[in-house]
């Protein structure tokens, strides 16, 4: 077969084209260059701590093909063909490569042959030890097409169905990487130290593509988007202000546009042989000590929707794919975190590898899962160090803290009784022997899939108030959507393209800008300063937040917590927060807290700057959230 004849008709993911970068005249007549072959992972580097890389190699009838390399550092472990001839699998030992293009020689049955080069790439100095988010950071979500659009160019282009149509709240807005960068001054300024967009990779997708989650190209970012240069120039542009970027990494499902759905591997690479069966959503049958096995299958191998084919983690070459592919990205981009999708949909076995896989290449890396469960002993299963009640073995470091969430919306909003109202947020938090740090959790008011906070709590700026301290003050991670800061809202509805409006200012014809502040309510403006200098405790005393927390259990409506510094920092600051649920002033005996403030005669309150004697009783506002501040 000609080589013009083996050209691949399928669209191929961009990125992965290779350019060869050795001349064509050291070849025979029969030799061609792979300009007609995509690879993965793109290219890799030496040094890794696992010395192994499986490259997925696609092209026409290349299953049957031979590979060699002719070169003494790097030897070729195995070679692998599944159900489908126009995939090969090619495990590399790297142990003693060094940086350098491979020229890769694929031998066909026909007696032709293809060059391929891959590169070998140096590691960026000190990469293995790279610091992930901790504790003393705080985290802004952001949906990238709907918070700025920095380049109007891309909104709409050549080869992609949907878009750009700014009046549907289901369709692309326009948003951006350009966008986001030029917005990271606001960022800074505002406190916060990362940032998670929801997926930026490919979605070719024929509608409903802008929230990122149908995925059809994991090693390309969107170019409705931007690039992936650019998106690397954003984290190196974040890294130059503090902030640290997290990739919202899909691994339980692809989008049904993915060349997997038109040309599989193998028949088992996706559940249910590649036809729809929804999921159960039945989390609690991965641990339901009463449970089958039916139960468990309905829920890890069922879609979430005939657009989202569910992915076989089982399958060995598709397990190492996605792990190779958040490796690449977190070595590629510069990553500080990763957060997951879906988390627990995806098989057991496979997200301990996972997880372990990460760990192992880089110690001090974070990655937070997503596990919606208001139950805290299935959410605290999946966190690394957590007792079980099996020998399952966790690597992941961080899990969102939806109990807390819940049950935080549920205090403020309830009647205050003996086993309700402030008494839900103490026992919740009683429940953290659970995890195996609670201190590294991460938690939030509201997120991209519910109800904004200020919605949840019928618009009422007190509450608004108590829940925005009290996240941005309590034990873990803290995490702001985009916009809550300036009290945006979803009245009467649920809807996400709603939940998920744009940002007011980020685009030319905005006539309010969230980032300047014209146009905005008195409200809005009173809100973001609040949650400005919440986040400036952060960066004045990061030791108290990478601390401990140490509360009291509430008394007729009021519910008061410490913050300690880390052990082993010398350090007198700390923080004391009193939530005041009453409808009247109370009055706040200081004192109680003699043990913790080490001889301290005052306390500084946040919101006013003013100096408080703790020898006499302190008078805190009905329906408040005061921060006391020791430094």
């Amino acid at each position: 077969m000609a080589l013009s004849e083996r050209m691949i008709t399928l669209r191929l993911p961009r990125l992965f084209i290779p350019l060869a970068l050795v001349c064509a005249s050291v070849f025979s007549a029969s030799t061609t260059l792979a300009s007609d072959l995509s690879v993965s992972p793109p290219n890799w580097w030496a040094g890794m701590e696992d010395s192994t890389v499986e490259l997925m190699i696609y092209g026409d009838s290349i299953a049957s093909a031979d590979v060699s390399i002719n070169v003494a550092d790097v030897s070729i472990v195995e070679t692998k063909h599944l159900d489908s001839e126009n995939y090969l699998f090619v495990t590399l030992n790297l142990t003693k490569a060094q940086p350098q293009n491979l020229a890769i020689t694929i031998s066909y049955e026909d007696d032709t042959t293809t060059v391929l080069d891959y590169e070998i790439k140096a590691r960026e100095e000190g990469s293995a030890s790279r610091q992930g988010f901790q504790p003393k950071d705080a985290i802004y979500l952001i949906a990238p097409d709907r918070f700025a659009n920095g380049d109007t160019s891309n909104d709409s282009l050549e080869g992609y169905a949907d878009k750009l149509n700014r009046d549907y709240k289901g369709g692309r807005h326009g948003g951006d990487i350009a966008g986001i960068k030029q917005h990271l001054d606001y960022l800074a300024d505002m406190g916060f130290t990362q940032i998670w967009t929801m997926p930026m990779l490919e979605n070719a997708m024929d509608k409903y593509s802008y929230h990122g989650y149908s995925t059809t190209d994991y090693y390309l970012i969107d170019p409705r988007f931007g690039t992936n240069q650019e998106y690397v120039d954003l984290s190196e542009a974040a890294a130059d202000k503090g902030i640290g970027i997290i990739m919202d990494m899909v691994l339980n499902h692809i989008g049904s546009e993915h060349l997997w759905m038109k040309d599989m591997p193998s028949h088992d690479w996706i559940h249910h042989n590649g036809s729809f069966s929804p999921t159960s959503h039945r989390r609690e049958a991965l641990h339901d000590p009463n449970g089958i096995a039916s139960d468990i299958a309905a829920f890890a191998d069922g879609w979430f929707v005939p657009t989202m084919p569910d992915l076989n983690q089982k399958h060995p070459q598709l397990a190492n794919y996605l792990i190779q592919n958040a490796i690449w990205w977190v070595e590629y981009a510069s990553l500080s975190g990763i957060r997951v999708d879906t988390y627990s949909y995806s098989d057991k076995a496979f997200l301990a590898d996972w997880t372990s896989r990460i760990m192992q290449e880089y110690p001090n890396f974070n990655i937070v899962g997503e596990e919606w469960s208001v139950n805290p002993a299935i959410t605290a299963y999946w966190q690394a160090g957590s007792p079980r009640y099996d020998d399952y073995q966790s690597a992941l470091p961080s899990v969102m803290d939806f109990p807390l969430q819940v049950n935080v919306t549920n205090a403020l909003l309830a009647e205050e009784t003996w086993n309700t109202g402030l008494t839900n947020i103490y026992q919740t938090l009683a429940s953290d022997f659970l995890y195996g740090d609670a201190g590294n959790l991460v938690v939030f008011p509201d997120n991209h899939d519910m109800s904004r906070i200020f919605s949840q709590l019928n618009e009422d700026k007190a509450r608004w108030n108590m829940a925005m301290t009290f996240f941005l003050t309590v034990r873990g991670v803290p995490q702001v959507f985009y916009g809550t800061e300036i009290l945006m809202k979803n009245p009467g509805t649920g809807d996400h393209g709603i939940i998920r409006t744009d940002f007011p200012g980020g685009w030319a014809s905005d006539t309010t800008n969230g980032f300047t502040g014209i146009g905005l309510s008195q409200d809005a403006l009173w809100a973001q300063a609040r949650v400005k200098q919440l986040l400036s405790l952060r960066k004045t005393m990061p030791e108290v937040f990478n601390g401990e927390m140490k509360h009291y259990a509430p008394v007729n409506g009021v519910y008061t917590y410490i913050r300690l510094p880390d052990e082993g920092k010398a350090s007198e600051n700390r923080i004391i927060v009193v939530l005041n649920k009453n409808d009247e002033d109370i009055a706040f005996d200081m004192q109680v807290f003699e043990w913790a403030l080490e001889g301290q005669a005052s306390v500084r309150r946040l919101y006013d700057g003013k100096t408080i004697a703790i020898d006499s009783p302190i008078t805190v506002s009905p329906m408040s959230a005061t921060v006391f501040v020791v430094d």
